[in-house]
């Protein structure tokens, strides 16, 4: 468990300065206060994470994210394939293989817009 006695002094500290002090300071010691509390819970959270290894999340690459597009419109677009060469011949094939194209890349438009 971590020493919680400096953080206790400091709170002690600003109680003992408002009494000396006054009521017209409470504001301006309690936000120091609060400024240093967030300092030290921040120290103790870094510390915690370089202790266990926490490793930076990576971010994802375009590419990665353009995975399972991709294996959806295979996986879509060879029923459709079939489909659309034995009902509607050459015209359905093209028809079905420009929309599956124009779908990729408004969606690798995307993913790179967001990245």
């Amino acid at each position: 468990m971590p020493d919680t006695r400096p953080i206790r002094d400091e709170l002690r500290a600003t109680l003992e300065a408002r009494r000396d002090l006054g009521p017209e300071y409470e504001t301006a010691l309690v936000e120091s206060f609060v400024e240093r509390l967030d300092a030290t819970i921040s120290a103790r959270v870094r510390a915690e994470l370089d202790h266990h290894g926490a490793a930076p999340r990576k971010k994802s690459t375009p590419g990665g994210a353009m995975i399972p597009i991709a294996l959806g419109s295979m996986g879509i677009g060879i029923p459709l394939t079939a489909i659309a060469a034995s009902y509607a011949g050459l015209t359905g094939l093209t028809i079905t293989w420009i929309a599956i194209v124009i779908i990729n890349v408004a969606a690798a438009g995307a993913v790179m817009r967001r990245n």
